[in-house]
């Protein structure tokens, strides 16, 4: 793993982590890790994309050992501050990365704070709007659980006993309620919707209807991966990320 230079910011009541590879002059890429979980499981596709890329991995609060607000922040409140850490790190017209609830994070991001992002990338982007119940993504999850290798399913079960069952169960109710299809057609940047080819949470029918709604994006999937492809083929979707940020307009 390259070095990284480690910041807690606070915003009101909220408590960020960054983690960051800074290669100045090279193109940004920030990675948002999804509900209950932290930067750990986003280190393979962090050490990937930093080889000719400057990167940070943001831990959100009450994930990853960060505390918990004293509300259940919804989805704008901390894409809000997300946006005041990007600002603290000097980040902007990055491609936002968000993996499964990171996905609604950084979509809705851009959307408020569109100076700060050149493209989006949705990786393996929550929730199905055909399967948005508690229930059904309950039953994905375990699913996915059962077809994922051992290490990254220890890394999930370690950031979700971090995580709490409280703060949990606050997160998923946003993640249930957020729009993404409709927030997706918002966007003033390129959308990359990515998944592994044999993710059960975002199928491929979901992933080609979030495409649909954007006014410009493309859809691709990882063969043979589940809902853990950034971890299990870091290598591929960092590349599958730098081939469309290097088809994005150049910076003015």
């Amino acid at each position: 793993m390259p070095h990284l230079d480690t910041a807690d910011h606070t915003v009101g009541d909220l408590a960020f982590r960054s983690f960051s590879t800074l290669r100045p002059g090279r193109p940004v890429y920030v990675l948002i890790h999804g509900i209950g979980m932290s930067h750990r499981y986003l280190k393979p596709l962090h050490e990937e994309l930093s080889t000719d890329a400057e990167v940070h991995s943001i831990d959100l609060p009450g994930f990853g050992g960060l505390p918990k607000p004293g509300r259940g922040s919804g989805i704008r409140i901390i894409a809000d501050a997300l946006g005041v850490v990007l600002d603290e790190l000097g980040v902007s017209d990055a491609v936002l990365v968000g993996h499964s609830m990171g996905s609604q994070w950084v979509v809705e991001l851009s959307v408020r704070r569109p100076d700060l992002a050149r493209g989006v990338v949705a990786f393996g982007p929550v929730t199905d709007d055909r399967r948005r119940g508690l229930l059904w993504q309950a039953a994905l999850l375990a699913r996915d659980s059962a077809l994922e290798p051992p290490r990254p399913n220890m890394i999930v079960f370690t950031d979700y006993v971090r995580c709490g069952p409280i703060w949990y169960a606050r997160q998923v109710r946003h993640m249930l309620r957020y729009p993404i299809e409709d927030r997706v057609g918002l966007l003033d940047v390129p959308l990359l919707v990515l998944r592994g080819g044999a993710d059960p949470i975002a199928r491929q029918s979901w992933a080609d209807r979030l495409g649909a709604r954007a006014a410009t994006a493309e859809v691709s999937a990882i063969p043979g991966h589940h809902h853990l492809a950034q971890f299990t083929a870091s290598r591929e979707s960092a590349e599958r990320i730098r081939a469309f940020a290097g088809a994005l307009p150049q910076l003015s």
